[in-house]
């Protein structure tokens, strides 16, 4: 038996930020997060207590057209059944690192807050030859192979879409996600001085706590407030482009409007999509 499930079956310094470009800022405070509040998965479990069905992430692939929004709720029941899948299929374990070699997309963020959730420490952009488990898009498999432990496959498709032929030697996600459980528990409480987050050229391995303390600077330092718009093109492999397409709305209260390819969409087109989104604020272009 798992010794986390054993033991549950028996218990029955802000970081300093790098500075994001922003090209408006609405003055406001941070109303959505409480001192208490001391993980990544907390921050979550605020915003689901604020206003559950509110828009938190809308994504857009300007090379597909595809547009998906994920309201607070139903976002955080793909984060569930993603931090179940990582903790009973997969078997991670806390402490574990997860090399995520995907863009940003909404699919990502779900990862990244369903690894914090179970104590996994997420690597984005890391070695897979040195990581536990991989989660790769369909452009990164033959790199994601280095990995000897579980590995993962997300086709990026529309809609979650699975991949037409699932990849040698990896777990379709689309196939796997969607019978596991709407809500999740770990095994072992995850607290805020467990390991969470590897980036790029990091040598140190921020804690769930820091993570926290360095998406509340972001925030402030994009000027969210409780029901900003953050329209954010920056990909997911530094601390910038984590923090303006997630962390940082999640814990300011506010939203992301996540664009994956915004550099294929013209400036009138983006004029518009600021405003049929009510978009407060921007970062990555």
């Amino acid at each position: 038996m798992n010794q986390y499930l054993m033991v549950a079956l028996l218990r029955g310094a802000t970081l300093p930020v790098r500075p994001i470009r922003v090209d408006r800022i609405t003055p406001g405070s941070l109303t959505g997060v409480t001192p208490t509040t001391r993980t990544p998965a907390a921050l979550l479990a605020d915003a689901l207590r604020a206003d559950s069905g509110r828009p938190l992430v809308t994504f857009y692939d300007d090379e597909t057209g595809e547009r998906v929004e994920l309201s607070t709720a139903t976002f955080a029941n793909w984060v569930a059944k993603t931090a179940n899948l990582l903790q009973d299929d997969l078997g991670a374990q806390p402490g574990d690192r997860l090399a995520l070699l995907l863009p940003a997309h909404w699919q990502t963020a779900a990862w990244v807050l369903a690894a914090f959730s179970a104590g996994v420490v997420v690597a984005p952009g890391g070695d897979p030859a040195e990581a536990d488990l991989v989660v790769s898009g369909p452009d990164t498999l033959e790199a994601a192979r280095a990995c000897r432990g579980e590995r993962v496959a997300l086709a990026l498709r529309p809609l979650g879409g699975r991949f037409p032929q699932p990849p040698a030697g990896f777990s379709d996600y689309a196939v796997e996600v969607p019978s596991q459980g709407d809500r999740f528990a770990p095994y072992v409480p995850v607290g805020p001085d467990a390991p969470a987050l590897q980036l790029p050229g990091d040598e140190g391995v921020l804690t769930g706590g820091e993570v926290v303390e360095r998406a509340l600077a972001s925030a402030r330092a994009l000027g969210l407030s409780r029901g900003s718009r953050l329209l954010s093109g920056l990909s997911y492999d530094t601390w910038d482009g984590l923090a303006a397409g997630l962390l940082a709305p999640l814990a300011a209260d506010a939203s992301v409007v996540l664009c994956r390819h915004l550099d294929a969409l013209p400036a009138d087109r983006l004029a518009r999509r600021v405003d049929a989104e009510r978009v407060t604020h921007t970062a990555g272009r």
